[in-house]
C-alpha cells in the first residue's frame, strides 16, 4: 500500500514538472514576442519624434518666428503681413501642404523659442554665423547682406569723422550687435573691424532693427548699425525715415541669410529642395523683383 502511494506521488510530481516547464516555455515565448513588438513600436515612435517634418506635418502648421522689418516681414497700410520672407515662406508651405503661422519673437531669444518648440523655424533675414550653425540646422544661404550705418542725413559728415563718445544702437542678438561687441569674429571679408571702430562709442541694445531706426530718428541715438537689406528698404525718400541716410563706406564684412530649424532637423533638406523647385518655376525671382532684392539673391 505504501509502495503504491509512493509511486502515485512520484508520478504526480513528474507530471507537475512537465506541465510547469511547458507553461513557462510558452509564456517566455509570448513574452519575448510582446517585448519585441513593444521595442519596435517604441523605436518607430522615437523615429517619428526625431522627425521635424513628421511633427509639423502632423499638426498641419509651421510656426515661423519673425520680427517686423522691411523688406523681409512687415505690415502694409492695412496691417497685412507682407515681405520677401513672408511670401517665400508661404510659397514653400503651400508646396509642403501645411499652413503657416507667423509669430513675433524677441530676436535675442530666438534659439530658446526654437528649441522649446514655441516656433518651428526662424525665417526672418537671419545671418548665418558659425555659432548659429553649431546650435541650429540652417538651410542653404538665399540672400546676401552687409552691415550698414544709419544716421541723420545732415549729421553724416560729422558722424563719419569720429564716432567716439556717440551713442550707437543695434538690435539685441543681431549680427550688427555681434560685430560691434566682437562676439561674431571678423573673417576675410572684413575691411573694418566694427569692434575697433566703435571702441570708444556708447552702445545701447534695442529689441528690433525698426526700433534702432526710430531711436536715430528721435535723436536719442546718434547712429544705428543694421542689416543693409533692412536699411536700404526702410530709409530714404518715400519712407518714414526720409531725414536719415544709409552709409556703406565701412565694410564690416559680408553675410548671408539662411533659414533656421532645430539642430539635425530633416526640414533643412526639405526646404532646400522646395526652394530649388520654386527657383526652377521662377517664383523666387518674381518675389525678389517685387521687393527690390534681385541683385542680392544667392542662386
Amino acid at each position: 500500500m505504501k509502495k503504491t502511494s509512493a509511486l502515485l506521488l512520484a508520478l504526480l510530481l513528474v507530471l507537475s514538472v512537465f506541465t510547469g516547464c511547458g507553461s513557462s516555455a510558452s509564456d517566455s515565448k509570448e513574452g519575448k514576442e510582446a517585448d519585441t513588438t513593444a521595442a519596435a513600436g517604441s523605436a518607430e515612435a522615437d523615429a517619428s519624434a526625431d522627425s521635424d517634418w513628421s511633427y509639423i506635418e502632423g499638426k498641419g502648421e509651421m510656426i515661423v518666428g519673425i520680427t517686423l522689418f522691411a523688406p523681409m516681414n512687415y505690415e502694409d497700410e492695412n496691417g497685412e503681413l507682407i515681405g520677401f520672407d513672408t511670401e517665400l515662406t508661404k510659397a514653400v508651405a503651400e508646396k509642403l501642404g501645411v499652413k503657416v503661422k507667423f509669430q513675433q519673437i524677441n530676436w535675442d531669444n530666438k534659439e530658446v523659442e526654437l528649441q522649446s518648440k514655441n516656433i518651428d523655424c526662424i525665417w526672418n533675414g537671419m545671418c548665418i554665423t558659425e555659432e548659429r550653425k553649431q546650435n541650429m540646422g540652417i538651410t542653404n544661404p538665399y540672400l546676401n547682406n552687409t552691415q550698414a550705418l544709419v544716421m541723420k542725413a545732415d549729421r553724416q559728415e560729422e558722424i563719419m569723422k569720429d564716432v567716439s563718445g556717440l551713442t550707437v544702437v543695434a538690435e539685441q542678438g543681431s549680427t550688427g550687435e555681434g560685430k560691434l561687441l566682437g562676439t561674431i569674429e571678423d573673417d576675410d571679408t572684413v575691411e573694418v573691424s566694427a569692434k575697433e571702430y566703435f571702441g570708444k562709442s556708447n552702445y545701447v541694445a534695442v529689441d528690433s532693427m525698426a526700433k534702432a531706426l526710430m531711436e536715430v530718428k528721435a535723436g536719442t541715438a546718434d547712429l544705428a548699425i543694421v542689416d543693409s537689406v533692412c536699411a536700404l528698404a526702410m530709409v530714404g525718400e518715400g519712407t518714414d525715415y526720409e531725414d536719415l541716410i544709409v552709409n556703406l563706406d565701412n565694410n564690416f564684412g559680408s553675410q548671408e541669410y539662411g533659414i533656421a530649424f532645430r539642430k539635425g532637423s530633416d526640414m533643412v533638406d526639405k526646404v532646400n529642395s522646395t526652394i530649388s523647385e520654386l527657383y526652377a518655376e521662377g517664383v523666387v525671382d518674381k518675389i525678389a523683383e517685387k521687393y527690390g532684392l534681385s541683385e542680392m539673391l544667392i542662386k
